[in-house]
């Protein structure tokens, strides 16, 4: 019997995820990606296959704005960003994909502070 890896259960809840999650024009995806250092939030329409807004850890802007601190204070700078990049799209209502991570931590820190800066989900 072959050993499972650190990835195969979260793409299992990922893809339960996914079959109940649709992205349109109008009520977009925001889907979050975390990888051990950085986080990434993105905006999709699924219906045209379209990213329309992204924001992540690693950008200049970002960067600057949050200098050394933890990666949960990174994860609320990145919440924040992505509703103002939304607001400017008149972007309200989104559905959240958790992309197969618990709803703990990070995920729920950026999570919050979208909805703090007006994304409704």
């Amino acid at each position: 019997m072959p050993t499972k890896t650190r990835l195969e259960p979260r793409q299992k809840i990922k893809l339960r995820i996914r079959k109940r999650i649709i992205g349109t024009p109008d009520v977009p995806r925001f889907v979050i990606f975390r990888s051990l250092n950085n986080i990434y939030a993105q905006l999709i329409d699924d219906i045209n296959g379209k990213t329309l807004c992204s924001v992540s850890s690693i950008a200049k802007d970002v960067k600057s704005e949050a200098g050394k601190i933890s990666k949960t204070e990174k994860s609320k700078v990145i919440g924040k960003k992505i509703a103002e990049k939304a607001s400017e799209k008149n972007i309200i209502k989104v559905v959240f994909d958790r992309n197969g991570y618990l709803y703990h931590g990070r995920v729920k820190a950026i999570a919050d502070a979208a909805r703090e800066a007006g994304l409704k989900f």
